[in-house]
């Protein structure tokens, strides 16, 4: 569909009303930042970011989707997305039984070289393509792949607990408050032993862990902006960028230079056509 315009594709039956098991789209934005509320479709939805930083919010949690990865969101779930600056990605709806094993649940994958070139290869398809034919036979190895991609934590999960939800909203607001824990439970109205229970019983993590990962996803946002990682260090609260790059580590595995040039190192696609996304967006 790389030649239809986005108005006529952007409403989400539309992508489910396609007699396919795969529809493929690709979408820019340039140098501005966007926003589709809450919705949802039939279909899966995968969506693989080329460049930007991608958020895609459900109830229990946001997913954050950085350059090379990709996130998978079932169908029927209600779900928001935004993009950040300068974005490039590309979307597959997919019919829930068009394989086996797809993922139940939200979740961000990394994307290989062969699901990334699958991906580039059939968002080039029309919409109608053949079944039975060459266009099917791809589809059914992208499928294989995505069954395979590894799984990133690259997730921040959203208690439910009223309390909790305000204890996110603060620290959303100021990130870079040190409150101590303690404090924080005073703050909510809580004991801190009971706020510990809680963020356990209903996100799986602790507090440190918890505020961790949301420093990951911030950091993810600016450091894909071009600020520098001795910015991003202060304006997260830490005093310099060495306990930041610490805290960065921890949390993924690899200093933040070296997490993103291996995504921006991968080449960017040059042939498959583009739409840009309209403020009824394909996400």
């Amino acid at each position: 569909m790389p030649s239809v315009a986005i108005t006529d594709i952007a409403v989400p039956k539309d992508v489910d009303s396609v007699p396919r098991p795969v529809v493929a789209l690709s979408a820019t934005s340039v140098a501005r930042d966007w926003e589709n509320a809450k919705h949802q479709h039939r279909k899966a939805q995968l969506i693989y970011s080329v460049r930007g930083i991608l958020n895609c919010e459900i109830e229990d949690g946001v997913w954050i989707v950085p350059p090379q990865c990709a996130v998978w969101i079932p169908g029927d779930l209600p779900h928001a997305a935004r993009g950040s600056g300068e974005t490039e990605c590309y979307c597959l709806f997919v019919e829930p039984d068009a394989a086996p094993d797809l993922p139940k649940t939200c979740c961000t994958i990394s994307v290989s070289p062969l699901l990334r070139e699958l991906l580039l290869k059939v968002a080039s398809f029309p919409a109608l393509y053949a079944l039975g034919g060459r266009e099917d036979r791809l589809i059914a190895a992208l499928l294989d792949e995505l069954v395979e991609a590894p799984v990133e934590d690259l997730h921040l999960p959203m208690p439910r607990d009223p309390r909790l939800r305000r204890l996110v909203e603060m620290m959303l607001a100021d990130p870079t408050d040190k409150t101590s824990k303690g404090d924080w439970a005073i703050r909510i109205g809580i004991s801190e032993r009971s706020m510990s229970r809680l963020l356990l019983q209903e996100i799986g993590m602790n507090f440190g862990q918890w505020r961790r990962q949301l420093h990951v996803i911030l950091a993810l946002q600016r450091l894909t902006k071009g600020e520098s990682v001795q910015t991003v260090a202060l304006e997260l609260g830490y005093e310099n960028a060495s306990g930041f790059v610490t805290m960065f580590r921890k949390a993924v595995g690899k200093p933040p230079a070296r997490y993103l040039s291996e995504r921006v190192a991968a080449r960017e696609p040059t042939s498959i056509p583009g739409i840009m996304l309209s403020d009824q967006g394909l996400m």
